[in-house]
């Protein structure tokens, strides 16, 4: 049994890029991905990745070391449901880029979980019907083995956006939500009723036993959602991650600079007081981002 497989040697036939050998990198990915065994404690973090970047890589760091995870899952979106302009880099790039900004992290491994779905009948090119968080954790589920875990991963934008996704009071149920919320000062506040009114209909939050806590130097709060039938699900937060990094904002820092050639050039596009691109990115990441001259 495999995790989130696809036809990826057709895929990739269809959409590798010929600069820089850009595909070169991904294509490990052909194969389906092993299970884990008994017990595992999984973390499935699904994003645009567009492109991926150092705030990814805090959250993932502070998921992994506050619940003690075995992996988490980074799966980069096929169709963005929510998103229907699409990505800004393709798929192959987005995943090669993933790959390349997670290499060397312990427990950080790319999922295909939620690539574009296979083929057409005819081979031509991937499926690009949307992808639904709901599916993706059920099928995850399925795959995983008894007495495994799975979570859920996701940042404090994409939390205050659930009420949109389709299924959603159904996909804390499916997996148990951690979300990485930036302090109080910079965003949404984190008090009960905020962190309530985020929730779809229906669903309402109550604090749990254990309350506040730090696990491996990463503060936690617990509480449980609860639905109409009085079924509770475990919630998530950690609220000290200070992550001031936006994809968005940095491709459009990369457009206004041109090629991503260095630190100084890619700083010139920014706003004043803000960070250059390339210290937001991972090294290898914004020397992809320039030998493929994405976002331009």
């Amino acid at each position: 049994m495999s995790i989130g497989r696809i036809g990826a040697k057709q895929f990739y036939r269809t959409q590798a890029r010929s600069p820089a050998g850009a595909l070169s990198r991904a294509k490990d990915y052909d194969g389906p991905m092993t299970a884990p065994p008994t017990g595992r404690r999984i973390a499935f973090f699904g994003g645009s990745f567009d492109p991926p970047h150092l705030g990814h890589l805090a959250i993932a760091r502070a998921a992994r070391d506050a619940f003690q995870l075995d992996a988490v899952l980074f799966a980069p979106v096929g169709a963005q449901p929510l998103k229907p302009e699409g990505s800004s880099a393709s798929f192959v790039d987005r995943l090669a880029m993933t790959r390349l900004a997670i290499e060397g992290q312990p427990h950080f491994e790319v999922s295909l979980a939620d690539a574009p779905k296979s083929p057409d009948d005819r081979g031509a090119k991937p499926n690009y019907t949307p992808n639904y968080t709901i599916d993706t954790l059920d099928l995850l589920r399925s795959e995983l083995k008894p007495n495994s875990t799975l979570y859920c991963l996701m940042g404090a934008d994409a939390f205050f956006g659930l009420r949109r996704w389709h299924r959603a009071a159904e996909i804390p149920y499916a997996a148990a939500l951690i979300v990485a919320s930036r302090p109080v000062a910079s965003g949404p506040g984190q008090s009960l009723d905020e962190l309530t009114s985020a929730l779809p209909p229906g669903l309402t939050l109550e604090p749990s036993s254990a309350g506040d806590r730090s696990e491996s130097g990463i503060e936690v709060r617990a509480f449980f959602i609860v639905n109409p039938a009085g079924e509770r699900a475990p919630f998530y937060v950690l609220p000290g991650l200070d992550v001031e990094i936006s994809a968005s904002d940095i491709r459009e820092a990369i457009r206004k600079a041109g090629p991503l050639a260095s630190s100084v050039e890619a700083s010139k596009g920014a706003e004043p007081g803000s960070k250059p691109v390339q210290t937001m990115l991972p090294t290898a990441v914004a020397e992809y981002i320039r030998a493929n001259g994405l976002y331009r």
